[in-house]
């Protein structure tokens, strides 16, 4: 099945071209502290046509649209960047497209330009003493993940799939779980502890935004906010609606793609109901109900927030959402009624977040406003600080692990990891390659529709994704123990600190160069700290 690593596939047309001057061996790295651009997001095989420009306070460009498109030709024009044919070149024409929540206008070129092109664009801009800060808009994407090789999703869906499928939830003692993929048992070291927390809060009076494709109906999921979401994707193409613009409520519509629909050589997929996946684990999924599985605080109300389509999702797209979802003000999209306090966001891709970007100024203004955001470390097996938006300052950044409480072979990791959480090591014994297993995924509820949504039915997936939103419910249910105790709410501060505490200990040792933050999130451990906190 598809292996959901972070690729990058740009925004929705980005591109601009470069003079032939700028190295390729500049993309993919940090620019000085001290500069105000930032070009780490731009890969070599996409092309950008987005640009996201921060003008200075006081500056005449902060305020008038059209003087900062004008400038912006001018510096094109300095780039010596043109549209037109060989033959007959014009100037390449900018556009502007709106202003974003944190007060940065992003601005379109009519052509796509390439890597190079768009460096040069950047630091030509950058130039302009008026400029605080320059970047590309790019697609981030669902962290992709890794799916049951045979078919094994469920029509008749029960209580009996909790007891069956769902190891996670349980106390990390060792203690023997029916593996009916192998007909043995396996020691369950990697769980998190969810079920005993439930003796103590259940995410009640707390509000959960999960940024992703939205969801789908399903009778196990409570959807009392799904039209009280929004869509925040603005261009068609990705949306899969006939014009652009974003729309009321969280709803999936699919995020299928057909072969080079996301660039040269990218296969064709069916729709992921990634979505719906994660939002059932974070606490969406209804629980002692006599069907289905279980969510993580199920009592708490979940919000969906689509901000990925058809090849992802634009930076500055998911930039408004998070200020939105955490109850900031967006142009143009009515006040969120429901803000959370905990965001989910397991999506990313390559590059840096540096803290003027607008996904760092996104998620610090969300902290700000009482928000824990909780993110993705990524699918790569690479350092997770190359990966947005987990190198955002003030993230809980979120590993996975198996059964076994190996960290997963595909998972991200660094010194920038706050915790690891269940996500499904795939194989037997958490191995790289072999014999999958029922206990090397997380069950939860999909979709089983190839394009748009069918019928609703259950299924595995394996990821930094899956784990992302155990630790999203796990700071609900910390939060609600809170309000049942009559205390104030934690600040994100205070609840990273606790879930790195109260964190367990892996019973198979981390590679030490490898490392996964403070350990595998407890559940209990991280409630009880969280009452007993002053």
């Amino acid at each position: 099945m598809e292996r959901h690593t972070y690729k990058r596939l740009l925004a929705v047309s980005m591109m601009l071209a470069l003079s032939a001057s700028a190295s390729a061996a500049e993309f993919g790295t940090s620019p000085p502290p001290s500069a105000n651009f930032d070009v780490s997001p731009l890969q070599n095989d996409q092309t950008y046509s987005g640009f996201i420009i921060t003008y200075k306070n006081g500056s005449a460009e902060r305020s008038n649209a059209s003087a900062a498109v004008q400038n912006i030709g001018v510096a094109a024009s300095r780039a010596r960047l043109t549209a037109g044919t060989a033959a007959a070149p014009r100037a390449l024409n900018v556009r502007y497209a709106r202003k974003l929540a944190n007060g940065s206008d992003l601005v379109h070129t009519d052509r796509a330009l390439s890597s190079n092109e768009a460096a040069t664009l950047i630091k030509q801009i950058a130039a302009d003493p008026s400029v605080a800060y320059v970047e590309p808009e790019y697609m981030l994407k669902r962290v992709d993940d890794i799916r049951p090789a045979a078919a094994a999703t469920f029509t008749t869906p029960n209580d009996t799939y909790y007891g069956g499928y769902q190891w996670d939830y349980l106390a990390p003692t060792g203690a023997n779980f029916l593996d009916n993929t192998l007909n043995a048992n396996v020691a369950n070291w990697g769980a998190a502890n969810i079920q005993q927390a439930w003796t103590l809060a259940d995410g009640t009076g707390v509000t959960i935004a999960s940024l992703d494709t939205g969801v789908t109906n399903h009778p196990d999921l409570d959807l009392s906010l799904a039209n009280a979401g929004y869509d925040f994707i603005t261009s068609a193409s990705v949306s899969g609606r006939s014009t652009n613009g974003r729309v009321a409520g969280g709803w999936d519509t699919g995020d299928w793609v057909t072969a080079g629909q996301c660039g040269t050589g990218q296969p064709a997929e069916n729709s992921s109901w990634h979505g719906t996946h994660v939002f059932g684990t974070a606490g969406g999924e209804l629980t002692n109900n006599s069907t289905g599985m279980a969510g993580t605080a199920y009592n708490a109300q979940v919000l969906p927030v689509r901000v990925l389509g058809h090849c992802g999702g634009s930076n500055a797209d998911i930039a408004d959402a998070i200020t939105w979802a955490s109850g900031g003000s967006v142009s143009g999209v009515p006040a969120n009624t429901h803000p959370a306090k905990v965001l989910s966001l397991s999506l990313g891709g390559s590059g840096t977040c540096p803290s003027s970007s607008v996904l760092g100024q996104a998620i610090t203004g969300a902290i700000g406003r009482g928000a824990t955001v909780v993110v993705a470390a990524g699918n790569s097996n690479a350092n997770a600080a190359n990966y947005s938006p987990a190198s955002c300052a003030g993230a809980v950044v979120v590993a996975a692990t198996g059964i076994t409480s190996a960290r997963a072979y595909y998972s991200n990791y660094g010194s920038i990891v706050t915790v690891a959480a269940p996500g499904g090591g795939v194989y037997k014994g958490d191995a790289s390659s072999g014999t999958q297993t029922t206990t090397g995924f997380i069950w939860s509820t999909i979709n089983a529709g190839t394009t748009t949504p069918t019928t609703a039915t259950y299924g595995g997936m394996a990821g930094t994704s899956q784990a992302t939103p155990h630790v999203a419910g796990i700071v609900a249910l910390m939060q609600s123990y809170r309000l049942a105790l009559g205390k104030a709410l934690l600040t994100p501060s205070q609840v990273t600190s606790l879930l790195k505490s109260s964190a367990t200990v892996p019973h198979v040792t981390p590679s030490g160069s490898k490392p996964i933050g403070a350990g595998i999130v407890n559940a209990y451990a991280a409630v009880q700290a969280a009452g007993n906190q002053p």
